[in-house]
C-alpha cells in the first residue's frame, strides 16, 4: 500500500528524473563489457575462464527484461549488475512504495548511481507485461531463440608432446568446440555442448568414444506452472547457502567489487559451459510448497577422472584438469563413478527473512584414499560423505545479515573414517552507512577436520577447510564521478597445507580509486598487497621445511578514453615486487596499449600490444584479454617479452557473426616458453582461433 509520504516521494523523484532524463538515456553497455568488468577481478587462478556461460543470462534479459516488481534477490544478484547492498536497497524501496511504476524511480534509491542504472537499463523493466507462468509450453519450444557456436583454434608452435619421434599426446593440437542452445528468455533453455582440448583424440581410436572428449546436454525450465518453480534435466548447477556444502555456480571472491562477497544465486540453474566437473548431471526440481515454503531435491551421477592407486582398488585423488591427452590420462578417464544427491528446504516467513536447511550426499564407487601425508591428515577418505547446513539471510533497514553453518553428517564407507567431522561457519553483515558509503564485514571459520567435496565458500583457499579469517570491505562514492573501494583481509591456517609444513597466516589489502566521465573516460589507480606463509626447501638435513612470509605487492594505473563513439583507447601500467627472506626483493612491470573499434557497422576489432619484464612467475601480473564470444581469458604476464593480440568480428551476414583471433608472445631475453610436454623450445608462442555464431 502506498502512503501519502510515499506518493510525494515518488512524484518528486519522477519529476526530477524526467527533467534529467538525458542521464538515463546513455548508450547500452554491451554484454562483452560486463564480462570484462566481472572476470578481470577474479583472475588469480589465471588461464581460461571456465564460467563464461554464466554471463549469457543477460542475453535472455535483453529480449525479455527482468521485471523489477517481481524479481527476487537471487535473480537480481545473478545478473552481476548490482552489489548485494544495492539489491537490498532496491527491494526495500519496492516494499516501501508498494512497487515501481516507472524505470525513472531507480535513481531515487540510495546507493544506485547513474552508471549502475545505465548498465541495468537494457535488461530490466517495471512493466509486468506477459506473465511467464501463462506462456504455453508449446510456445516456449517453438518461439525461442536458437544459437549455434562452432569454434576452433590451435597453437602454431609444436610442443614436445607432439614430437613425432617420441609422441606422447595422442590427438592433434586443435581445440574444438560446438554448442547448440535454444532459449525463451530465461524461462526455458536446452541444448548440447561439446569440446575437444588440445592433444585429445578426435575420431581416431576404436577404444574411445568417437568424436569430442566432453559432451554436455541440458534441459531447464523455470516457472513451468505455479507449483514447479524450476525443473532441470541433464547438466545443471546447484547452489546452497554460502557454499559451505555445495556451490557449483559462479561466485565472487576477493576483488575490487569489495562489498560483493555474499553468495547469492538461484538454487538450480542450467549449465552449458565446458568445465568438466563443476556441475551435477541428473535431475533436479524446485517446488513451491505454499506461501512461505520452497523445496528443492536433486540427484545425479557422472564418471570422474581419478588417479588410480597402486592397488588398482582405490584412487588417490579426483583430477580436475579435464585433460585426457596421454595414455596415462586416458587410463584415469571416467574411472570413478560419483553419485551426488540432496536437497534443501527454504522458509520465508516475511520478505526480509529467509532460512534454509540443506543436505548433500556423495557416493564414490571406488574409495578415495589420499596418500598418507601430514598436511592431508584431515582429508576425506572413503566412499560416502554427507554434509548438512543451515543458512540465513535477514534484512532490516540499512543492515543485511547472511551466513551459514555446516557440518559432516557421515563420512567413511569402505574405508573407516578415523576422524570426527568439524564444523564450518561463515557470518557476514552488509551495512549501508550512508547513501554514499557501504561496508561489509565477513567472519569465517572452517575447521581442519571439516570436509565437503563441492564446497566453494568465500575464503583465501578453495574447499572451505583449515581457515579462520576476517574480511572488511568498503565502498565510498564521495562525489559525482568518483568511487573508492578498499578491503582488508586477515586469516590463519591452523593446520599444515600442501608444501607448507607448519600452521601459517596471512594478510591482504586492496585499494582502488576510480574516476569516470560517462561515455568518455574511465580511469583508476589501485594498490594491492598480500603477505602469507610460504614453504621453502630446508634440505635433506631437515624433516620439515621451514615456512617464511612472502609479500606480493602491485600498483596499477589504468585509463580508458573514448576517442569517438566507435573508437576507444585503453592504457595500463602495472608495477610490483615479491619479497621474502630467502630470495630478497624481485621487481617487475607491465605496460599495455589497447585499441577497440566498435562502430554501428558490421566490422569491429580489438587489439593489444604489451611489454613486460619480471624475474619470473613469482612476479606476475594477471591481465584480461578480449577473446571470442564466451571465451574470455585472464592470463599471467611474467618473464621478459612482448604480448599482442588482434580480435576481428564481422556481422555483415544476416544472423551470422564471424570472429577470428590471433595472439602472440615473444620473449626478449632468449628464454623458451612452456615446460614439460607443453615446452616448444622456442622463444615465441602463437595462438590462432576462429568462431562462427548463427542465431535465429
Amino acid at each position: 500500500m502506498v502512503t501519502g509520504r510515499s506518493f510525494y516521494l515518488r512524484s518528486a523523484a519522477i519529476c526530477c528524473l524526467l527533467m534529467a532524463g538525458y542521464a538515463l538515456g546513455a548508450q547500452e553497455e554491451t554484454t562483452e563489457q560486463l564480462i570484462e568488468d566481472v572476470i578481470a577481478q577474479d583472475a588469480e587462478d589465471g588461464g581460461e575462464f571456465t564460467f563464461n556461460d554464466a554471463f549469457s543470462l543477460l542475453e535472455g534479459y535483453e529480449r525479455r527484461p527482468l521485471d523489477l516488481n517481481e524479481a527476487t534477490a537471487e535473480e537480481l544478484n545473478a545478473t552481476f549488475l548490482l552489489s548485494p547492498l544495492q539489491t537490498d536497497r532496491l527491494l526495500a524501496y519496492r516494499e516501501l512504495m508498494g512497487g515501481f511504476i516507472s524505470i525513472y524511480e531507480l535513481q531515487a534509491i540510495p546507493g544506485l548511481d547513474l552508471e549502475t542504472i545505465r548498465r541495468m537499463l537494457p535488461f530490466v523493466t517495471v512493466d509486468k507485461g506477459l506473465d511467464d507462468v501463462t506462456v504455453p509450453f508449446k510456445t516456449l519450444l517453438t518461439e525461442g531463440r536458437r544459437e549455434l557456436f562452432l569454434r576452433g583454434g590451435r597453437r602454431l608452435e609444436r610442443a614436445r608432446g607432439y614430437d613425432p619421434d617420441n609422441r606422447r599426446y595422442l590427438g592433434s593440437p586443435d581445440r574444438l568446440y560446438l554448442k547448440f542452445r535454444q532459449r525463451y528468455g530465461n524461462q526455458l533453455s536446452f541444448g548440447i555442448v561439446a569440446e575437444k582440448d588440445p592433444g585429445e583424440v578426435f575420431f581416431g581410436r576404436g577404444d574411445l568414444r568417437s568424436g569430442f572428449d566432453y559432451y554436455g546436454v541440458h534441459f531447464f525450465v523455470r516457472n513451468l506452472n505455479r507449483r514447479v518453480r524450476a525443473l532441470a534435466l541433464g547438466d545443471f548447477s546447484v547452489s546452497f547457502g554460502q557454499g559451505l556444502i555445495l556451490f557449483t555456480g559462479f561466485g565472487f571472491g576477493k576483488s575490487s567489487y569489495t562489498t560483493t562477497v555474499a553468495r547469492s544465486s538461484p538454487t538450480l540453474q542450467p549449465y552449458a559451459s565446458v568445465n568438466e566437473f563443476s556441475f551435477v548431471r541428473g535431475a533436479g526440481i524446485t517446488l513451491d510448497l505454499g506461501r512461505h515454503w520452497e523445496a528443492t531435491v536433486f540427484g545425479g551421477r557422472q564418471n570422474r577422472t581419478g588417479n588410480l592407486a597402486a592397488d588398482s582398488l582405490s584412487v588417490s585423488s579426483l583430477n580436475l584438469s579435464g585433460y585426457h591427452r596421454t595414455e596415462n590420462e586416458l587410463a584415469d578417464r571416467r574411472l570413478v563413478g560419483q553419485t551426488t544427491y540432496g536437497g534443501n528446504l527454504r522458509y520465508r516467513p516475511i520478505r526480509r527473512l529467509e532460512i534454509g536447511v540443506n543436505f548433500v550426499g556423495e557416493h564414490l564407487n571406488l574409495p578415495l584414499l589420499p596418500r598418507e601425508s601430514a598436511y592431508n591428515r584431515y582429508y576425506f577418505r572413503g566412499t560416502d560423505l554427507g554434509n548438512v547446513s543451515a543458512d540465513y539471510r535477514y534484512r532490516i533497514r540499512n543492515f543485511s545479515f547472511f551466513g551459514e553453518v555446516a557440518g559432516v553428517a557421515y563420512s567413511g564407507g569402505e574405508e573407516t573414517d578415523r576422524l570426527a567431522g568439524g564444523l564450518a561457519m561463515l557470518h557476514g553483515l552488509n551495512i549501508g552507512l550512508d547513501p554514499k558509503a557501504d561496508l561489509v564485514v565477513l567472519y569465517r571459520r572452517y575447521a581442519p577436520e571439516y570436509r565437503a567435496l563441492n564446497a566453494r565458500p568465500f575464503g583465501e583457499t578453495a574447499g572451505g577447510r583449515n581457515e579462520t579469517g576476517l574480511y572488511l570491505g568498503l565502498e565510498l562514492r564521495p562525489a559525482l564521478r568518483w568511487r573508492a573501494n578498499a578491503y582488508v583481509d586477515v586469516w590463519r591456517h591452523p593446520w599444515l597445507r600442501y608444501n607448507i609444513d607448519a600452521p601459517s597466516s596471512g594478510r591482504e589489502y586492496r585499494f582502488r580509486l576510480t574516476y569516470t566521465v560517462k561515455r568518455r573516460l574511465d580511469t583508476y589507480f589501485e594498490l594491492r598487497s598480500e603477505t602469507k606463509g610460504y614453504g621453502v626447501d630446508g634440505g635433506a638435513d631437515l624433516k620439515l621445511d621451514p615456512v617464511i612470509d612472502r609479500t606480493r605487492f602491485q600498483a596499477r594505473l589504468h585509463a580508458g578514453y573514448r576517442i569517438t563513439p566507435a573508437l576507444e583507447w585503453r592504457s595500463r601500467v602495472d608495477a610490483g615486487f615479491t619479497d621474502d627472506a630467502r630470495d630478497g626483493r624481485r621487481s617487475g612491470f607491465m605496460l599495455f596499449q589497447d585499441l577497440h573499434y566498435r562502430p554501428l557497422g558490421p566490422f569491429s576489432f580489438s587489439g593489444r600490444l604489451a611489454v613486460f619484464r619480471t624475474p619470473g612467475y613469482d612476479v606476475r601480473f594477471y591481465e584480461y584479454e578480449n577473446g571470442l564470444t564466451y571465451n574470455a581469458r585472464v592470463l599471467p604476464y611474467y618473464g621478459e617479452g612482448l604480448r599482442s593480440f588482434l580480435l576481428l568480428r564481422y556481422k555483415g551476414i544476416r544472423d551470422l557473426t564471424l570472429e577470428a583471433r590471433v595472439a602472440r608472445t615473444q620473449t626478449t631475453d632468449g628464454s623458451t616458453l612452456g615446460s614439460g610436454l607443453e615446452a616448444t623450445d622456442k622463444t615465441h608462442r602463437t595462438e590462432v582461433a576462429g568462431q562462427v555464431i548463427w542465431r535465429w
